[in-house]
């Protein structure tokens, strides 16, 4: 493998808080006009904002193209805290640990 991602040690901020807390309250954008802006339903920014659904690459993009980001912003983000949460899950570490080795490294 070309390169390891580094998971950080606590748990990055979510994409709905980047994305609350650096975006749209510091602009004064509603949910309903960067849904506007973006061609999509006012449900699937709430959803994103709440942290119930997360980041495709196809939201990365319409994201980036709306608030003058790039998509591996919003992509990278998705990852972080995908990762960590994945790390960090318990029924995950028991699979782990059952797991067998089929190639070596």
């Amino acid at each position: 493998m070309t390169g390891m991602i580094k998971i950080p040690a606590h748990q990055p901020s979510s994409v709905g808080a980047i994305l609350r807390e650096e975006f749209l309250a510091p602009l004064g954008i509603t949910q309903g006009q960067l849904a506007k802006a973006m061609g999509v339903g006012r449900k699937t920014i709430n959803e994103l904002c709440g942290d119930r659904r997360g980041v495709t690459a196809e939201t990365a993009f319409l994201l980036a193209k709306v608030l003058g980001t790039t998509p591996e912003f919003w992509l990278n983000l998705q990852l972080m805290n995908d990762m960590w949460l994945t790390k960090h899950n318990e029924a995950l570490a028991e699979k782990l640990a059952q797991a067998k080795v089929l190639v070596a490294e």
